[in-house]
């Protein structure tokens, strides 16, 4: 079994992590990192330290009303993208443990559109 790195939990709700094959568990905001558990498999986790997090990136659509997923960009470890039951509450969590200046929000399509066409 796996220890938690937390001595304190904000927020425990269920969770889905994207990778090669979506891995369905709970995610833990705690006060010394973000955690996932798979529900079936036990050695399916990550614990991301908050000193790791570089940038936290949301998803957001019709002007924040609906948040599908946000991206948790790391030092060393690369990124990893996450879904919950509800992101707004998850990500007000998060926010309380990383610097206002590195949560953001992704591009829109028009702005990637326009990003692309605009280089050459």
């Amino acid at each position: 079994m796996v220890e938690s790195q937390n001595t304190k939990v904000d927020l425990t709700t269920d969770a889905t992590w994207f990778r090669a094959v979506a891995s369905y568990g709970n995610i833990m905001v705690g006060n010394k990192a973000i955690e996932f558990y798979n529900d079936r498999n036990l050695s399916d986790y990550v614990q991301i330290p908050w000193n790791e997090v570089t940038y936290v990136v949301a998803d957001v659509h019709f002007k924040g009303k609906y948040i599908p997923r946000f991206e948790i960009r790391t030092r060393t470890s690369g990124t990893f993208i996450f879904t919950t039951k509800n992101n707004k509450k998850t990500l007000r969590a998060i926010r309380n443990y990383v610097p206002a200046d590195h949560m953001r929000q992704a591009l829109s399509l028009w702005q990637n559109l326009k990003r692309r066409f605009t280089r050459n």
